[in-house]
Formats: C-alpha cells, structure tokens, sequence
C-alpha cells in the first residue's frame, strides 16, 4: 500500500508529488495527460520566469524534479475511489490500487466555443484566442478585445478586461443577453459595447480572429470565452466527499475534504484558478498528509 496517490499532474499535483517524495513517502501519480495547463502557450505571469514559460515545459520540469526523488508517475485515468481498511482504494481500468492517504489535483475544463478543434487549438497558440485574463489580459493592453458570455459572469469577465483596453465587446453565446439591471449599467458606465447572440463561424484572418454575431460579423485582437467550467470532482463525490453548488470540493484549511484522509488541491477546490496558488495548495496539502501519516504511524528511516 503506497502511503499516497495523487490523482492528477497539474501543479498542484506535481508540487504535492515533490515535496511528498522528499518526505521519503511512497507516492504513485496517475496522469490523465489533460491538465488544463498544458493548454498555456506562454505564460509571462508565472514568478522566477520573466520571459515566459509554456505550460507544457513548466509541468516537464516539475515532473522531472517529482521523478527525481521517487515520485512514481503513470499515464492513466482513474475511473473510481472508495475507502478501504487502512486507507482507499484507486481503480485504474481493471486494477485497483491501495494507498493510505488521497490528494486529488484533478482540476477543471474549460466550456469552449464552438469551433473545430485545430482551429481552437491554433487560436490559443497565436494568442487570438484566450482563457484566462488574470494571467494574461496584460498581452492584450489596448488591444480590440472580444468577451464571449452573458449573465453576470460575462458582464465581470468584460468589466476586468475593461481595465486593461477602452475596446471591449461582450457577445452572447447564444441570442439576447441575459444581465440584470446592476450590471447592465456597470457594462454602460464603462462604455463595454453588447451584442447579442448566436454567436458562431470562428476563422482566422490575418491577425485577428472573426466571428458571427447578430450584428454581423466581427473581428478582434483576441477573443476571452466566458463559458464557466466543468470542475472534475466526480471522484470525490461520488466517495461521499462534500462539494459546494458549483462542483467545487469543500476543504478546510489544510485542504482536508470531508472524507478522513482524502485531500483535494488547486482549481478542483475553490480558489483563484492560478497555478502560483495551485502550487501553494499542494504544499499545504503534502505536509499536512506527512504529518498525519507520521501519527498513524511515525515515519522513521
């Protein structure tokens, strides 16, 4: 029985795994092979990187320094977890793996527009397309900016950009927006321009990125969807673990969830959707998991 499995290899996944096998701790970390930081071109917001790194080589270096040390990592998705005697058991297709403590990293997914997948996928990398403006809204300074959502999550995802260029367009994913009347004047003051929906017939021209809209066809610099997500908590949920109205999993301080021995971190957890914060949660989470386990058992070399 190892004496943790990480379910996930984000950041917060990849830090939890390094400190835990410099704690001389068996650890096994099952990779999906889809954090959501993989997706990141270039980012410029992360500390220590002040040219920039891709969220591809960030997660290489982190895994490299978890294997370092004894981390064990396997490229497979976990399809159930349930407590067992001493601790949980892990289901990996037809196998099912012991551990004694659980930190689950699993993230979320990003509601995408629709579009073709190469051209989603050839958007990002040009940066025409965009999800985060917290990490990167600074790029876009000035820029014609383009917001696709409604309700009040696409009206304070315009409001934010609206802080970083004058030229920003909130555009409904579907037909007439839908903001109630505290945001529609906060979208007025700050001369956000609306179009409804349906919103469609994404292409690459030049170097901008147009679409469809009730008012005709438009083009921007770059393009913020602001569709929600999809936060992967099925696991823990289903084990009996507490989560709060959006999917996101209820822990406390230490990132313990409701389940003795189960741990949750980074963006599967409500928070700031960073990877400096995900990282700061597997931390937390990795010290806490060495000390209980010490009191169950005290660890001794």
């Amino acid at each position: 029985m190892d004496d943790c499995i990480i379910v996930g290899a984000g950041p917060a996944g990849l830090t939890a795994a390094i400190y835990l096998a410099r704690f001389h701790l068996s650890i096994r970390l099952f990779d999906s092979g889809n954090s959501r930081a993989a997706m990141i071109p270039c980012t410029r917001n992360h500390a220590g990187y002040p040219d920039g790194i891709s969220g591809k080589e960030l997660l290489a270096l982190m895994l490299a320094q978890a294997e370092k040390y004894g981390a064990v990592r396997e490229l497979a998705e976990v399809s159930a977890l349930r407590t067992i005697d001493g601790g949980f058991g892990v289901r990996v297709g037809e196998r099912e793996f012991g551990a004694r403590s659980v930190l689950l990293a699993t993230g979320v997914v990003n509601h995408r527009p629709d579009m073709p997948a190469e051209l989603h996928d050839e958007a990002l990398a040009r940066g025409l397309l965009r999800y985060c403006p917290i990490c990167d809204a600074y790029e876009v300074t000035d820029r014609r900016i383009g917001v696709i959502g409604t309700d009040e999550h696409g009206a304070r995802e315009a409001l934010f950009l609206r802080g970083y260029s004058p030229d920003v367009t909130l555009i409904a994913p579907d037909g007439a927006h839908e903001i109630d009347e505290e945001y529609s004047e906060k979208l007025e003051v700050a001369a956000i321009r609306r179009v409804d929906g349906p919103s469609g017939g994404y292409a690459i021209e030049g170097d901008r990125i147009t679409l469809d809209t009730a008012q005709g066809r438009l083009a921007f610099d770059t393009v913020y969807p602001a569709l929600g997500s999809r936060i992967r908590s099925r696991l823990a949920v289903a084990a009996g673990a507490r989560a709060a109205g959006d999917g996101c999993l209820e822990v406390d301080a230490h990132q313990r969830t409701s389940i003795p021995g189960l741990f949750a971190a980074g963006d599967v957890v409500k928070g700031l959707d960073q990877i400096s914060h995900a990282m700061g949660e597997g931390g937390v989470a990795a010290t806490t998991i060495r000390n209980m386990l010490d009191e169950q058992r005290p660890i001794r070399r």
